[in-house]
């Protein structure tokens, strides 16, 4: 049962993620089979009385979503130890892509030496964390084998060896997942969840490291071809929960787990809209929440602008609005605007309070 809230400044709102946003309106949503069958919706100052009404069972599930809507995120330990990601401010994922064939990107930073000097300039420029990649999961990107995918990524990763931020890895295999933290990665990012592999729910349960879920429908191949939802905040919500619930069972604890729900991965332009505009309901989930918006072609397709180069002032908007919605992390090609275009936004909700404090107000 996701909770959406309606997000407000007003007495008797409710934390959202013990983040700065809260909620003074709610629409609760019951699931089955994955499609929506029935929602209420009241202001706060109702919730409890709603609850009260509801049968045992109902209510039990509908008190932990309320809880884990309003419950800040604890801070997630990597792999190899080191500093934890905490969420007191959204963080930063910069995007290394060590492929020939990314959308954006692909073939500038195949070199490990480019490679390396790019993440040490997203590094400086304020990324709290890099994503590397050895294989394109854009729309319409051929499968790549293993073996060359590791041959694209090792040497990065000895590259990277000393980064004084977490390394995660994009990749969707079991072995290369094995091989990137053997080679230092202290997190995984996986476009399908740990689906596509059968092997990869056991590697990562077996190396206690956090792992990204993120939701795509098909393979990167077909997922464009007339992508089909019901419902598709509340379909990508199970999806994600389930796949919560899969972790759990192979012995990966949920404090380990970041959900993503893959904008532009198997959606057209109003399942994208529809997710950015409800990504408040997946703080239910009670984990912490990835957004990757940069550059994409949802983008492109709101702005006329074909180049995804030129996507710039677009990603920064998308961006900023999904941290509106309480997003912990933000997965950008473009460090440094976004870092700043985050410090002014802190900077605005900082001098509000201050305001607010000056005249009394709660």
């Amino acid at each position: 049962m996701p909770l959406a809230p309606g997000l407000d400044l007003c007495a008797g709102a409710l934390p959202l993620a013990g983040g700065p946003f809260v909620f003074a309106h709610l629409r609760a949503i019951a699931i089955s089979g994955g499609r929506p069958v029935a929602s209420w919706e009241m202001p706060s100052s109702e919730i409890a009385s709603w609850l009260a009404a509801l049968p045992p069972q109902v209510r039990e599930r509908a008190e932990m979503r309320l809880d884990a809507l309003k419950a800040p995120r604890p801070p997630v330990a990597l792999a190899g130890g080191g500093r934890p990601l905490g969420f007191s401010r959204p963080l930063v994922m910069g995007i290394l892509n060590v492929t020939p064939d990314s959308f954006s990107d692909g073939g500038r930073f195949a070199d490990p030496a480019r490679a390396l000097a790019r993440a040490q300039a997203m590094i400086a420029a304020g990324a709290d964390i890099i994503d590397v990649g050895g294989e394109s999961t854009r729309p319409g990107a051929t499968p790549v084998w293993e073996e060359e995918e590791l041959d694209r990524i090792l040497p990065v990763l000895a590259a990277l060896k000393e980064a004084p931020v977490p390394i995660s890895v994009d990749t969707r295999h079991a072995r290369v997942m094995e091989a990137a933290l053997d080679a230092g990665a202290a997190m995984i990012n996986d476009v399908s969840a740990l689906t596509h592999d059968p092997d990869s729910l056991a590697v990562v349960a077996a190396r206690d490291c956090p792992v990204i879920l993120m939701h795509a429908r098909g393979d990167p191949q077909r997922m464009q071809d007339n992508p089909v939802y019901e419902d598709v905040l509340t379909e990508v919500f199970a999806f994600l929960d389930a796949r919560i619930r899969a972790c759990e069972a192979a012995g990966i604890a949920r404090e380990r787990l970041i959900v993503d729900p893959g904008i532009g991965f198997g959606k057209t332009l109003r399942h994208n809209l529809t997710l950015l505009n409800g990504l408040a309901a997946l703080h239910a989930l009670g984990a912490p929440l990835l957004v990757g918006v940069s550059r994409k072609r949802f983008i492109g397709a709101l702005s006329r602008e074909e180049v995804p180069e030129r996507r710039l002032a677009g990603s920064l908007a998308a961006a900023l609005a999904a941290v509106d919605k309480g997003v912990q992390v933000l997965r950008v090609h473009d460090v440094a605007e976004t870092v700043q275009a985050l410090a002014v936004r802190q900077g605005l909700i900082d001098g509000s309070l201050m305001d607010r404090a000056a005249m009394g107000a709660p």
